[in-house]
């Protein structure tokens, strides 16, 4: 089975549900890094970062050219993070929205 398709079985919904439900049910960083540094790789956690650096920075205003100059990423992976944040109902939009007091209005 590819990796992708595990998400298409019941066997792997289930696993992303237990997966979320310990992870609403940590209460502080320390337990939810030992988490991460016990499920993610390194790279896995790298990659995870630079995702949310990167819309911090579309939140923020940067161009995608700027962006992809300076964090060394697909201009591909750019305009799906500006696609998300663009969603009207999408969450790294409210969330990012709430974190800087919706100043940018996106």
């Amino acid at each position: 089975m590819k990796k992708n398709d595990v998400m298409k079985t019941e066997e792997g919904k289930k696993a992303l549900d237990d997966i979320l439900s310990v992870a609403v049910d940590i209460d502080n960083k320390e337990d939810m890094r030992r988490l991460f540094d016990d499920l993610f790789t390194e790279a896995e956690i790298s990659d995870f970062v630079l995702r949310w650096l990167l819309m911090d920075d579309l939140k923020r205003g940067k161009s995608q050219r700027e962006i992809a100059k300076n964090r060394n990423i697909s201009l591909c992976k750019i305009t799906r993070g500006s696609q998300m944040l663009k969603k009207k109902d999408g969450f790294m939009r409210t969330l990012l929205s709430e974190r800087y007091d919706d100043h940018l209005h996106l």
